[in-house]
């Protein structure tokens, strides 16, 4: 593991860059003890500090665990798909907002993105992802829910659909569209939805994952895209006719 010390970039930035090299080539494994911060420091030519922010850069990405004691240390960590949700979360929303991503395009990412899940999802559902999809669509009906708790349920439901593929990578990939497109959609359409529309939808295409009918539920989701779709253009329209 090297670094420039003649390079702008910052030098714990370049620890940590080479530490995780090494980790994603395995040249450090799992539940490896990496070298003291003094070993590490000398092995570097860096200050005990450096190297301190470098390990919390690598920490902060779960990448490495630390424990006490006269055993403990810096450790490999095992990143799982669902510890790295929030980051891509985070990632999808910044970039969603920063970069003025229209409502049309967000709108058909997230459904192409959802749709493909739906053929695994009618083959491989589990009881589990079944009671979630049915009791977020009766959640829904509830009479008296905020807007804030149905846009959750929403979210909870097709939470549920994504992971029902039972494929890891998916879910990870959809953690944004699902957790970061859908609410900045949700924040535009809940005033002009028709909750009833969207509670029928989401039991039929929970019937339809139930069945293992892939096609109709691939159908169901590509109405409520139309519908989703629809509902921005009227929201648009109304506050452009009010400017004018």
């Amino acid at each position: 593991m090297k670094i420039d010390p003649d390079s702008a970039k910052d030098l714990s930035a370049q620890i940590a860059s080479a530490i995780r090299d090494a980790i994603v080539s395995g040249d450090l494994p799992v539940d490896k003890r990496l070298p003291s911060e003094s070993e590490l420091a000398e092995q570097f030519n860096v200050s005990r500090p450096t190297v301190r922010e470098a390990l919390k850069r690598l920490a902060a990405q779960s990448l490495i665990r630390t424990q006490r004691g006269a055993t403990g240390g810096a450790f490999v960590n095992r990143l799982k798909f669902e510890d790295a949700y929030g980051q891509q979360i985070t990632t999808s929303t910044l970039l969603l907002s920063m970069n003025a991503v229209s409502f049309r395009t967000a709108c058909e990412a997230r459904y192409a993105l959802e749709r493909a899940c739906a053929p695994l999802a009618a083959t491989r559902r589990s009881p589990d992802h079944l009671a979630t999809m049915r009791a977020e669509a009766h959640r829904q009906a509830q009479p008296g829910l905020t807007d804030e708790a149905f846009c959750a349920s929403d979210v909870a439901f097709h939470r549920a659909l994504v992971d029902a593929a039972g494929n890891p990578v998916l879910s990870y990939q959809l953690a944004g569209a699902v957790e970061a497109m859908q609410p900045l959609m949700n924040m535009i359409t809940f005033s002009a939805r028709d909750r009833a529309k969207i509670i029928d939808l989401h039991n039929r295409i929970a019937d339809a994952i139930d069945a293992h009918e892939a096609q109709s539920a691939d159908t169901l989701l590509a109405e409520l895209a139309d519908y989703t779709q629809s509902l921005a253009e009227s929201v648009f329209a109304e506050r452009a006719a009010k400017k004018t």
